[in-house]
């Protein structure tokens, strides 16, 4: 009699129940993947050949192979928390060692780095100054610049109007301190290289001619005396002033481009120690003069003032995106996931990392959304895969396994016992 078989039974249920253990455990971590043993009957090899009757000499475990199906996604108020929905890993580092992880619990460490909870960077595509997600080289650790964003000086403003067809002529020179020398006028913001903001006048004046418009211009209502009202340390294109023609039906034939608006700031305020002159293409292209009152449709412009980072969003693509307090907003940089021929290869290293291993085959490095990797949703978490109920079933059965073993190697002992006592 052998007790063999009872005792590979006992071991292969005892590792079983650790498998089981551990998955129970792990119930509630954040991305782990819950564990399956597998089993295989063991049989003697025989110098002979094969014997049909020839019987096992007991059960071992094969291999503990991995499940890495989707776990559910529980919603959370951190931003970098941030869960896979679909197939790919995270892609982090530590000590130069590259792992992989599903569990998307990320916070920002005291020099700006975005790390897990055992401190591996979370690697991907950094972006340049101009937010333009730099992808041909190697994904690097993701770090937040906490830097203000920089001022940008205007460059274009994008205005446009209805001049009333109705209105009536003015035939006095033009004084931006006197409203009957003027038809209508409005304002808007221009931005000088600093970041501060000045106030932009445009006045409109019908002329004796027929559809035919005077415009005029101010920075912060700078003239050169009130008694005569004339804008100073700026320039309305080539022609003072710069007229506006339309046609018997209201749309504007001339001029057909943007009008090049020269702002002399070391006239208008030399104590700023900004860029002058600032060049600014003022575009009223899509002003028109119908029988209606005077009106302004639009008013645009590409500056803005300098600004703090006051949050961040990540998209379902990876992207990371800054807003800052000037209402503008800059790409960070973009995360990566990788993907493998056979997950199940990848080595478990603790810490919810793997490592890929010779079964696992290389790793395949993308954007998500692209190349059959999955989406990110921020503000949460990937739950563990592990079915509870389902886990204390099993035990049960392995429980019972361990059990029946034992008792075969009982009553093995018991009929050695009556032999012996022949």
């Amino acid at each position: 009699m052998s007790f063999q078989h009872g005792l590979s039974g006992i071991n292969a249920a005892s590792t079983n129940l650790d498998v089981i253990g551990n998955n129970i455990a792990n119930a509630n971590t954040a991305g782990f993947k819950q564990s399956q043993a597998q089993f295989s009957d063991i049989f003697a090899n025989s110098l002979e050949g094969s014997d049909s009757a020839q019987v096992g000499i007991g059960a071992k475990i094969s291999t503990i192979l991995q499940q890495f199906g989707q776990g559910n996604i529980t919603p959370t108020s951190n931003p970098l928390d941030i869960a896979i929905s679909g197939q790919g890993f995270f892609r982090v580092t530590d000590q130069g060692v590259v792992s992989y992880s599903r569990n998307g619990q990320f916070h920002v460490n005291d020099e700006g780095f975005i790390v897990d909870a055992s401190g591996a960077f979370l690697t991907g595509y950094t972006a340049d100054e101009s937010g333009a997600v730099i992808t041909n080289d190697q994904p690097s650790r993701l770090k937040f610049d906490t830097a203000d964003l920089p001022p940008k000086a205007t460059e274009k403003v994008d205005m446009g109007f209805n001049l009333n067809a109705t209105s009536g002529e003015i035939t006095a020179a033009f004084n931006a301190n006197n409203p009957n020398t003027i038809s209508y006028s409005t304002a808007g913001t221009v931005y000088d290289s600093l970041g501060n903001s000045h106030l932009l006048s445009v006045f409109f004046q019908k002329t004796p001619a027929v559809n035919t418009w005077n415009v005029y211009a101010t920075v912060d209502g700078k003239v050169d005396s009130p008694a005569t009202g004339v804008p100073v340390g700026i320039t309305l294109g080539t022609a003072s002033p710069q007229t506006l023609e339309f046609d018997d039906f209201g749309k504007l034939i001339a001029p057909t481009t943007p009008l090049s608006l020269e702002i002399n700031f070391d006239v208008i305020s030399p104590d700023l120690g900004v860029k002058s002159p600032q060049i600014v293409n003022l575009d009223l292209t899509t002003t028109t003069q119908y029988g209606a009152s005077n009106s302004i449709h639009k008013n645009q412009q590409d500056g803005y003032t300098s600004g703090r980072m006051s949050g961040f969003s990540v998209g379902d693509d990876g992207s990371i995106q800054a807003n800052y307090s000037s209402g503008k907003s800059k790409l960070l940089g973009q995360i990566v996931l990788a993907n493998f021929v056979n997950p199940q290869g990848l080595v478990p290293i603790g810490d919810g990392h793997w490592v890929e291993s010779s079964a696992s085959g290389e790793p395949i490095v993308g954007i998500p959304k692209t190349g059959g990797l999955g989406l990110l949703q921020s503000n949460a978490i990937e739950d563990s895969n592990v079915d509870l109920t389902a886990e204390l079933v099993k035990m049960i059965a392995a429980q019972r396994m361990y059990q029946a073993s034992a008792k075969t190697i009982e009553t093995q002992d018991q009929i050695i016992q009556t032999i012996t006592n022949i």
